[in-house]
C-alpha cells in the first residue's frame, strides 16, 4: 500500500487544474523507516549507523501502478538500524519533500554489517 504526501497531492491538483506547473524531481530517492512516514511528512527516517537515502528509477506506470526498474542498494550498517517497515520517496537526497509512502510488505531487521536491497520490481507504487 502506498500513498501520495500532502505535499504531492497539492502540486498534482494545482498542475492538473492549470493553477500551476510541477516540474518533476531531476532524481528521486528512497529513505527507510522503523515506523511509518505519514501524509503530513511526520514520522521518522533513519539516521546514523552509515545509513544515507539511495536513487531509485522506475519503469513508465501501468495499470495503476509503477515499479523499481533498478535494485536499490544502501549502505553497510555500521551499527543496528532495527526492524525496517517502511519506505518514502523523496525529492532530494537530504532534506526536500516527501512524495510518496508506503509499508514494505515483509519488515527486515537490519544489524551491523547488513546491507539491505530492493530488488528491481519490489518497489510496487500504486495509484488509488
Amino acid at each position: 500500500m502506498s500513498a501520495m504526501s500532502d505535499y504531492l497531492e497539492l502540486k498534482v491538483l494545482d498542475h492538473v487544474c492549470s493553477v500551476t506547473a510541477y516540474t518533476m524531481p531531476a532524481n528521486v530517492y528512497v529513505g527507510l523507516s522503523t515506523g511509518s512516514f505519514g501524509e503530513d511528512n511526520s514520522g521518522t527516517e533513519l539516521s546514523g549507523n552509515n545509513y544515507a537515502r539511495e536513487e531509485v528509477t522506475f519503469s513508465a506506470a501501468s495499470s495503476g501502478a509503477i515499479t523499481n526498474s533498478a535494485t536499490v542498494e544502501f549502505n553497510a550498517a555500521t551499527g543496528s538500524w532495527g526492524t525496517i517497515t517502511s519506505f518514502g520517496v523523496f525529492d532530494a537526497l537530504t532534506s526536500g519533500n516527501l512524495l510518496i509512502y508506503g509499508n514494505f510488505s515483509a519488515s527486515k531487521v537490519i544489524a551491523q554489517g547488513d546491507i539491505l536491497r530492493i530488488n528491481a520490481s519490489d518497489l510496487d507504487i500504486t495509484a488509488a
